[in-house]
């Protein structure tokens, strides 16, 4: 299960960075040094799964539905994650899409 989640962390992390068309290169290490706080990943782990993601179709709903399945009780957890999307949307400049994703996002971790 741990794998999982570190997948869909990673995933939705990434989505921001993907949908914004922000330089992966400028982003790699702010999502090297979440996954690696997170999960223990390498920085080359962790940059070689952001570039797998960046290059690859998923289906968010499903990424935050696993996430949602393991943190069901596990509101400050929820709340971390949340911080760090955050944290990611405001490495760049911020649009109204970012917001969005993250509105979106936030509603769906805490339907549970």
């Amino acid at each position: 299960m741990e794998k999982k989640i570190k997948e869909s962390v990673g995933t939705l992390l990434a989505h921001i960075i993907k949908v914004d068309n922000r330089n992966v290169e400028e982003e790699a290490p702010l999502f090297c040094e979440i996954m690696g706080q997170d999960f223990d990943c390498t920085e080359e782990e962790a940059r070689a799964f952001l570039y797998e993601i960046m290059d690859k179709e998923y289906d968010l709903d499903k990424h935050i539905g696993i996430i949602n399945q393991a943190l069901c009780d596990d509101r400050i957890s929820k709340f971390h994650l949340l911080e760090q999307i955050n944290h990611i949307i405001y490495s760049d400049e911020i649009s109204d899409e970012d917001y969005r994703i993250f509105e979106q996002i936030k509603n769906k971790l805490f339907e549970c």
